[in-house]
């Protein structure tokens, strides 16, 4: 009875077959690749990623917006049991973190960075090892007129790095921080025409 109302529930006008098919032991649920919000999100963000490279940072905003807004956290949490899973939505999350990381850079070049200061800081506590989110926070507080909240961050992030890595922060890191320090041109926002 059950099978019969989802077998309704996904008819679609125009199909003549059921994506649920009956196959011993049981059914199986046959979907096309763009029938998941998993494609769906890797597909935007491939092309995000095209577009953030040619440097059409407003379409390639709307395309990593469109990709995230398929996300539903937390997925598989409560599904998740053995390796393949495991491994599975260990890069669901680091496609996600990707994915919000160059939304950020596409952001931070349309000159967005006040709006970006506030969910910057949340990202960096969440995810405190991440460097590059250190380093666009960094570079949205320059920005924003904020050059010592900017280099506290970076100390931050430092002692961070040392303490539960023995590490100092990444070459990018480390290059921010100068550049704020000598108030480097490269640094300023070109919008592009």
């Amino acid at each position: 009875m059950y099978v019969s109302q989802i077998r309704k529930f996904l008819r679609r006008p125009g199909q003549s077959e059921s994506p649920v098919l009956t196959r011993p032991p049981g059914y199986v649920l046959r979907l096309g690749p763009d029938r998941l919000d998993f494609h769906c999100f890797e597909r935007l963000v491939c092309e995000g990623r095209d577009q953030l490279r040619e440097r059409r940072y407003q379409q390639a905003t709307a395309t990593f917006e469109s990709a995230l807004d398929l996300w539903r956290d937390p997925s598989l949490d409560d599904v998740c049991h053995g390796p393949i899973l495991e491994g599975f939505q260990t890069w669901l999350k680091e496609a996600r973190l990707e994915c919000v990381e160059m939304l950020t850079d596409s952001r931070l070049m349309l000159g967005r960075h006040r709006e970006l200061v506030s969910d910057l800081y949340q990202l960096t506590t969440e995810h405190p090892l991440r460097e590059a989110l250190h380093r666009q926070l960094m570079l949205a507080l320059y920005r924003c007129g904020r050059r010592a909240d900017a280099l506290h961050v970076y100390q931050a992030a430092r002692k961070t790095l040392n303490e539960e890595l023995g590490l100092e922060p990444c070459r990018a890191l480390q290059d921010m921080q100068r550049a704020i320090l000598t108030s480097d041109d490269r640094l300023e926002l070109h919008v592009p025409a």
